[in-house]
């Protein structure tokens, strides 16, 4: 069965639902609600994973943008089996838009995030694997990639209230100098930028659209970068 993918926009609803979540975290309310779910979270949620994507593909023509749960769309359903929190349901709507071959988390791409509260919008690798980590530390002590990535992040910094994630480590790895250019970046085991706000007016209209792609073509840059060090790794196992 095919659909007609059309944004228009989240609405009031898609909001209260989440504000109402937090409340009330658990399986009988959520059960009762579901279609409440479905209508207001879900249903605009897969219109905006495809037209969005669209949009991306004018800075990342390799993007994944798949409205399915599990894809593009989290699943709300939360893995409680080794956390100290037992709520059965995330209370946000996160989705992923991953540029290139690799797994989708080892992958470079766009994230967003939304709660009752705000909204955030980001972009990176959030965790590298063993593979991608030897292959960023690599790109970082190149003297051309070396090179570019300061000098992008420094370049998004100007742009907005970015945040820079990732930094991890105490010490600079064995076998690398201490004091070459990018040693500071050595310390990070992923990368990822992005830019919180309070829910736009746009949130509500097909402007919504509009709005991710301004930041997001801010980020692109790093997601760029990115993409290049993944080309340094061993090609994922088929």
């Amino acid at each position: 069965m095919s659909k007609n993918f059309e944004f228009n926009g989240f609405s009031k609803e898609t909001i209260q639902f989440y504000r109402d979540l937090e409340q009330n975290n658990n399986k009988l309310w959520f059960e009762a609600h579901k279609n409440d779910f479905e209508h207001y979270v879900m249903d605009p949620a897969k219109d905006f994973v495809v037209t969005l994507g669209t949009s991306l593909q004018t800075i990342a023509p390799e993007v994944h943008a798949d409205p399915r749960v599990n894809k593009s769309i989290f699943r709300i359903y939360r893995d409680t089996r080794f956390s100290k929190d037992k709520t059965p349901y995330k209370t946000n709507l996160a989705l992923w838009f991953w540029v290139g071959n690799r797994d989708k988390f080892e992958s470079p791409g766009y994230y967003f995030h939304l709660d009752a509260q705000k909204l955030m919008l980001g972009a990176g690798i959030h965790t590298f694997s063993k593979e991608l980590l030897k292959a960023y530390r690599e790109a970082v002590v190149q003297p051309q990639l070396g090179a570019s990535l300061p000098l992008a992040l420094q370049d998004l910094s100007k742009k907005g209230d970015y945040n820079i994630g990732g930094k991890h480590y105490k010490r600079i790895p064995r076998g690398y100098d201490q004091d070459q250019a990018n040693a500071e970046l050595l310390l990070y085991n992923g990368l990822t930028v992005g830019i919180e706000s309070d829910i736009p007016e746009a949130f509500f209209s097909k402007e919504l659209i509009a709005y991710c792609m301004e930041r997001y073509k801010e980020m692109a840059p790093v997601v760029d970068w990115l993409s290049q060090m993944v080309q340094l790794a061993p090609e994922p196992v088929s």
